[in-house]
């Protein structure tokens, strides 16, 4: 017997909110995420981008610290000492009949006191050092805008790869289920000898290809999802799918040199390769500089005091005037620096270049891979209305003894393949289209907001991971309708 007390009336009573609550939590659906949340949290959270604005805000202190150079400097200093002297001194006769001996030993306390003012009034090394520091913060600005125009395409790229991975795993379980049938049938036509065991081998061939198929798709939609993790910090269970109504559109403008143009008068990183160009012609001012004269103003003042025997009262000095030092020669050190800083110019003149022609290129390629995007799109479509006829007709066949079982997996496999092979155009569509934009220096929020007009929050892709590796676990995947053809009875 268990000595353990039944539980109170009162207490059930407290306990029933606190099930009913569990319980509500436990059946409310998951909110999916749409591509807007996913990019905030993107922003704030991605490692990479915090690194590259934590670099920027050390870059512009160090314009602060190159500008205080340029301000006055001023110094106080103070010291308190106990003093120890001791004195010994001899003197001799020059006849040698007799001479002097003198000394003593004191201990005494001093104290002294100081401050110092200096300003520069020339110093064209130090306006230099400005000079590149200010142009180093806007190099800065630049690449950070750079991070976080390519955090904008990776989510997004990201985030539509789920969608991609999701719409090739509907088409290959449908495949494998599709195909499945064609194997029970075989198999049962087999058992009353309709037709030969080569029809069941071919069949479990087609069967085992479209297992593993779906099996590589599982494994796709999960990496998906672990590469959107990356990015944000955060774990999703689902998002929300795209919209079939999206328009497959030629880019806007439609001219691939307006695109071009566009690339070089917006591209962070051309910019910031052109800032790097200032950057260095400032660094050969620099160095240049070395040769110029400086000239400061500066006034002192100091105290000092002691408590020796013979000595009564304190001192005080006070400087004011000018101070001018002219490089006579250093040894050649300031010519060679010149001529370091002038080839690291021409490096940067010539990565400027390439840069340019780097960016130049990547523009032309997206601009016409968009434009093949959207007649690729437009021809998978009716390659899935075409393998679908072909199925049928190829079913039919089959059915009168014209067409073997062989027609008849090509042509199942031809469908479900037209059917990813249509997914995987449209997301290439989106994510070339985003990634064109990035190029042309155009990629920003408000893209991101358009984009996520065209999500659906009634239908979103839930990640299900395979509990024994079978298709059960995966059936839950998502609610976006399949473009499969519907089940057929007939082999």
């Amino acid at each position: 017997m268990s000595s353990r007390e039944p539980s109170s009336p009162k207490s059930r009573l407290r306990l029933l909110p606190m099930l009913i609550a569990a319980a509500a939590a436990a059946a409310a659906p998951v909110q999916a995420a749409d591509l807007w949340t996913i990019t905030q949290d993107a922003l704030q959270n991605n490692a990479t981008l915090g690194a590259s604005l934590s670099t920027f805000q050390s870059v512009e202190a160090g314009r602060d610290v190159a500008r205080g150079s340029l301000l006055p400097q001023i110094d106080a200093t103070a010291q308190v000492a106990h003093n120890n002297s001791l004195e010994s001194q001899s003197s001799s006769l020059s006849q040698g009949t007799g001479g002097t001996t003198s000394g003593g030993e004191s201990s005494y306390n001093s104290t002294s006191a100081g401050l110092e003012l200096t300003q520069a009034l020339y110093d064209a090394t130090s306006w230099a050092a400005l000079e590149i520091a200010k142009r180093e913060t806007d190099q800065q600005a630049l690449l950070l805008q750079a991070d976080r125009q390519q955090l904008l395409y990776d989510v997004a790229s990201a985030y539509f790869e789920i969608l991609r991975a999701h719409e090739v795993l509907e088409a290959r379980i449908s495949q494998e289920k599709a195909i499945q049938r064609q194997l029970d049938q075989a198999q049962e036509q087999f058992d009353v000898g309709l037709v030969a065991v080569t029809d069941v081998n071919e069949a479990q061939a087609s069967y085992d290809l479209a297992r593993a198929q779906r099996i590589s798709a599982e494994n796709d939609l999960q990496v998906s999802f672990e590469a959107l993790e990356r990015l944000t910090g955060k774990r999703y269970d689902s998002i929300d799918a795209l919209s079939d109504d999206l328009p497959i559109e030629s880019p806007e403008p439609a001219g691939r040199d307006n695109w071009i143009q566009m690339a070089i008068a917006n591209n962070p990183n051309v910019q910031a390769a052109q800032a790097a160009v200032s950057v260095s012609r400032a660094e050969v001012d620099q160095a240049e500089a070395g040769h110029k004269p400086t000239l400061s103003a500066f006034a002192n003042y100091n105290y000092t005091d002691s408590d020796q025997d013979y000595l009564d009262g304190h001192n005080e000095d006070t400087q004011v005037g000018l101070q001018a030092t002219l490089p006579i020669y250093s040894g050649g050190t300031t010519s060679a620096q010149v001529r370091q800083q002038t080839y690291s110019l021409e490096a940067t003149q010539y990565d400027f270049e390439a840069q340019r022609r780097d960016t130049t290129q990547q523009v032309r390629s997206l601009f016409t891979q968009v434009m093949n995007d959207v007649e690729s799109v437009d021809a998978q479509r009716q390659a899935i209305v075409s393998n679908r006829s072909a199925l049928e007709a190829t079913r039919s066949g089959y059915e009168v003894g014209t067409r073997n079982i062989v027609d008849v997996l090509d042509a199942e496999q031809s469908l479900y393949q037209a059917i990813a092979d249509y997914a995987d155009a449209r997301y290439t569509y989106v994510t070339d289209m985003v990634e064109l934009r990035q190029q042309a220096g155009v990629l920003d929020t408000n893209v991101i907001r358009e984009l996520n007009q065209w999500l659906v929050e009634s239908q979103n892709v839930t990640l299900r991971l395979p509990e024994d590796g079978g298709m059960g676990a995966m059936q839950d995947i998502g609610e976006r309708p399949s473009m499969a053809p519907a089940p057929s009875t007939s082999p």
